[in-house]
């Protein structure tokens, strides 16, 4: 078996600090950067990304809808720009936020995390919603290859808190029945102060308090989207994460892309440090 993935994502952690570059090719970023709207400008946007980001940064995020919106093409460019990011030595996180019951379920797991796939990752978004149970295949396939998930626990935007912030019959919101339930996991597979390589999607601008959720253990990477456009800064890291902040990965975005492809690299560059002071790594 691989290297597993959280002890991969400590190292980049370590190394690099928190800052996760997105590559999302909004229509208007695509156009402020001189960009066709089509699946090969957003083939371009993301190799030239990808480019900015080694060496900068440990992990990068494409948000699979902005390739998937140009069909089979915009899925060639995705894989392009996958395998580019892989062979940068950049750990590569696949937004797709998949979910379903079953063998469906499976097979996107196959798709997204298997050696040598087309579309292969070294980890991928995956929604809980259906019941963490239906992840369990997922789980095991993504044990199996040293692949890593990050589950949806406590997202920011505020459509999402009449589900999350629900309580059952054990008082715990859904959100905190998500982390125990993927913990426990964690747990059987991670060995003694290893990380578990089952992370979770917790935003940056998210209460915990009011989330109903808690530190827990063992450690597992923290997908924080929310940092950049959506308000939260590096100085935010800490004070929001508090035992966990080592543990987060700080996505951003549009706060970097919106720099453009000639001053990318420096923006990152910037960026990078912002995190890395505050981290103390």
């Amino acid at each position: 078996m691989s290297e597993r993935f959280g002890e991969r994502v400590r190292a980049a952690l370590h190394a690099h600090g928190p800052l996760c570059v997105g590559i999302d090719p909004h229509a208007a970023l695509l156009a402020a950067w001189g960009l066709s709207d089509d699946a090969q400008g957003v083939r371009k946007f993301g190799l030239r990304t990808v480019e900015a980001a080694a060496g900068r940064v440990g992990i990068v995020k494409p948000q699979v809808s902005f390739f998937e919106r140009f069909g089979s093409q915009g899925f060639a460019a995705l894989e392009e720009v996958l395998a580019a990011a892989r062979a940068a030595g950049l750990i590569v996180i696949a937004d797709a936020k998949r979910g379903d019951i079953g063998s469906t379920m499976d097979d996107y797991a196959r798709a997204w995390l298997t050696p040598g796939s087309p579309l292969e990752a070294d980890a991928l978004t995956v929604n809980p919603f259906l019941g963490v149970g239906a992840l369990d295949g997922t789980f095991a396939l993504a044990a199996d290859h040293g692949k890593g998930l990050f589950v949806l626990a406590a997202t920011s935007n505020p459509e999402a808190e009449s589900l999350q912030r629900s309580t059952g019959s054990t008082g715990e919101t859904v959100s905190a029945s998500v982390i125990t339930e993927v913990s426990a996991r964690n747990a059987a597979e991670s060995a003694t102060g290893e990380w578990g390589s089952f992370g979770f999607v917790i935003g940056a601008t998210v209460d915990w308090h009011e989330a109903g959720i808690e530190p827990f253990a063992p450690a597992a990477p923290i997908l924080a989207p929310g940092f950049g456009a959506q308000g939260a800064t590096p100085d935010d890291l800490r004070p929001r994460f508090g035992p966990m902040s080592e543990a987060v990965i700080a996505s951003e975005s549009r706060s970097i892309l919106s720099a453009g492809p000639v001053d990318l690299a420096e923006a990152i560059t910037v960026r990078a440090a912002e995190y890395l002071e505050v981290a103390g790594v």
